[in-house]
């Protein structure tokens, strides 16, 4: 409940935001491909400047979620390793515990172990 709430806190403004924007920058704006020729661009857009900003944020988003998520591969590695060693240790930790059960000693059976004689401390 209490995430839907936060999400909607966000969502709302952000949307009222993105609409406002929209909205006031409906000019048409030209992007250029072409680094070397301004008057006669090889490769162009002609795009409202908002579909611009906004399509640029999105690409921005995707390649820094990629990015990340190839940034943190030797994690994700690291993790998988670890979790299937925890995985070996428990099964052989439950064949140990399942041999030892047969050969357990009775809490009455067994002794006591044997006290250490100490000598009294010199003064």
């Amino acid at each position: 409940m209490l995430r839907k709430i936060v999400t909607a806190l966000i969502v709302i403004p952000l949307a009222i935001v993105i609409i406002a924007f929209a909205v006031a920058n409906r000019q048409i704006v030209t992007v250029s491909f072409d680094p070397f020729s301004s008057d006669q661009p090889a490769a162009f857009v002609t795009l409202p400047l908002y579909q611009v900003v906004i399509t640029v944020l999105i690409i921005g988003v995707v390649i820094g979620g990629l990015a990340s998520w190839l940034g943190r591969g030797g994690w994700r590695r690291t993790v998988r390793r670890l979790e299937r060693e925890a995985h070996e240790l428990r099964t052989k930790l439950a064949a140990f515990e399942g041999r030892n059960e047969e050969a357990t000693i009775i809490p009455a059976e067994r002794k006591p172990p044997p006290r250490l004689k100490l000598k009294p401390p010199v003064s």
